[in-house]
């Protein structure tokens, strides 16, 4: 798109499109990380700081809100015939939907962070597990490691547009090309690679039911995560504030492990991995 703007400088349309795709591409990658760390919570459940179906849902939805204000900013700098207080209005929409965007995955981080504490502390991803629980750690480290790796990633490219937009049109990283090809595309290029060599889905079981049990080495075919609230209220409240005051009591189906089926070593990363080779 950037490539045929090049050619077409008048061209309103394609101007605008490849601005927007510029900024939107960060979410598009960050949703992967969103969709991954869910999986993780599902698979160790009783450590998870919030319900894992609304790890996706909730940040997916911010991160929809905050593209509506960039496509919305984008389009009125880019229009020609907009008044003075429109580019301007655009202009400050754009910086704020930047801004917004490495907020909210900061959080996403943060969570990610906090669930990787309570792993320490219980034992899942210490340095010198159990014998039993050696080959899950290693698992469960090696995947949260990647997940840093790609967050990182994601977050520098991040900054490097929140240098960009508020330099303006008329900075150094807006009039030259070379930035673009290396916090932009070689860094979104190295997180797609990283990602697809290392895939997520070889150290998670293909089923979501499927969890770690608390001894860290079994494995067990539960219920699944159930959240009974209506939809709308997971949506507001994906961390069941409200329940934690009326002090509500959970679904926590763990904590009656033994009624569940032992599941095999066999089902953990059984998906192919990119190279069409079973992943172990």
């Amino acid at each position: 798109m950037r490539e045929v703007s090049a050619f077409q400088p008048n061209h309103l349309p394609i101007f605008i499109a490849s601005t927007c795709l510029l900024l939107l591409a960060p979410p598009v990658f960050a949703v992967t990380n969103y969709i991954v760390l869910g999986r993780i919570l599902y698979y160790v459940p009783y450590l998870s700081p919030i319900h894992p179906g609304r790890v996706i849902s909730t940040f997916l939805g911010l991160d929809a809100v905050i593209g509506a204000i960039t496509g919305n900013g984008g389009a009125r700098i880019a229009d020609s015939e907009a008044s003075e207080a429109d580019i301007r209005a655009g202009k400050a929409m754009l910086r704020a939907s930047i801004i917004l965007q490495l907020v909210s995955f900061f959080l996403f981080v943060a969570l990610e962070a906090f669930f990787h504490r309570r792993c320490i502390r219980q034992g899942l991803v210490c340095s010198k597990p159990t014998a039993e629980a050696n080959e899950r750690s290693k698992k469960l480290r090696r995947i949260l490691n990647l997940m840093y790796i790609s967050s990182g990633i994601i977050s520098c490219r991040h900054v490097f547009r929140v240098v960009e937009v508020f330099q303006g049109t008329e900075g150094y990283l807006a009039t030259h090309e070379w930035p673009l090809y290396i916090f932009d595309g070689a860094f979104m290029f190295a997180n797609m690679l990283m990602l697809n060599i290392w895939h997520p889905m070889r150290y998670l079981p293909n089923d979501n039911k499927i969890y770690l049990s608390k001894d860290g080495a079994t494995q067990r075919l539960g219920p699944g995560w159930v959240d009974k609230r209506p939809f709308i209220l997971t949506l507001v409240d994906p961390f069941d504030v409200a329940g934690l005051f009326m002090k509500k009591d959970k679904d926590r189906f763990w904590d009656h492990e033994t009624e569940h089926p032992i599941v095999g070593q066999e089902t953990v990363g059984a998906g192919k991995g990119p190279s069409g080779d079973t992943a172990v």
